[in-house]
């Protein structure tokens, strides 16, 4: 598990892993249940097995603790196995994804980040440093298993290929979050096959 940002703790006994994930377990069920305006720190407290000022070491805040609770689910994304083919690879994330987002503890808590965060930029910050930006690895994986099969050229500019990752980043998450929470329609095999073709060849090709 990659590392999170919490509030910072004074001395004293080391965290506990274990606490730890039952606090961001509790938070996802409270979301599921309560709901954002409803939840508290001393729900999630309750339901964990903590004290409150447990949570408080950790997390300095509701918004610190969802989004943590939130960037643990989006950390059990990973590239498929070897597929073969980019479009194959791209098909697999795709699918991943729209499993992960038919969670409801994954669904909820997203849909309340996202709404929180449209009228607090700490939080968006948040969002992207601790769910968006750790995500990206998944395109940069993906981009580099494509190049040793020379499906894709190596970028020469550094610089440029971050850009590039990031918009192949913003595309494929920006629809399928778009498709599956807001549009509400599924995404399956066939969809995302479509969708793969048009990533891949663009608009003036066809897709089936």
């Amino acid at each position: 598990m990659q590392s999170r940002t919490p509030a910072p703790r004074a001395t004293g006994r080391p965290r506990s892993a274990a606490a730890d994930a039952a606090i961001l377990a509790a938070t996802r069920q409270a979301l599921v249940e309560l709901g954002w305006s409803k939840f508290t720190m001393g729900d999630v407290a309750t339901r964990a097995g903590v004290a409150k000022t447990t949570l408080y070491r950790r997390w300095a805040g509701k918004n610190d603790l969802v989004v943590d609770a939130v960037a643990e689910l989006f950390d059990e994304l990973r590239l498929p196995p070897d597929r073969g083919t980019l479009a194959a690879d791209i098909e697999g994330v795709v699918l991943r994804f729209a499993a992960l987002l038919e969670r409801p503890e994954a669904r909820t808590a997203l849909m309340a980040l996202i709404a929180e965060s449209t009228t607090d930029e700490a939080l968006r910050a948040r969002i992207r440093s601790s769910i968006v930006d750790r995500q990206k690895r998944l395109v940069l994986e993906g981009r580099a298993r494509a190049q040793q099969r020379g499906e894709l050229p190596t970028e020469a500019d550094p610089e440029a290929a971050a850009r590039t990752a990031d918009l192949i980043f913003d595309v494929i998450a920006g629809a399928v979050v778009h498709r599956a929470l807001v549009s509400a329609e599924p995404v399956d095999p066939e969809w995302t096959r479509s969708f793969t073709t048009l990533l891949l060849n663009g608009l003036t090709t066809s897709t089936p």
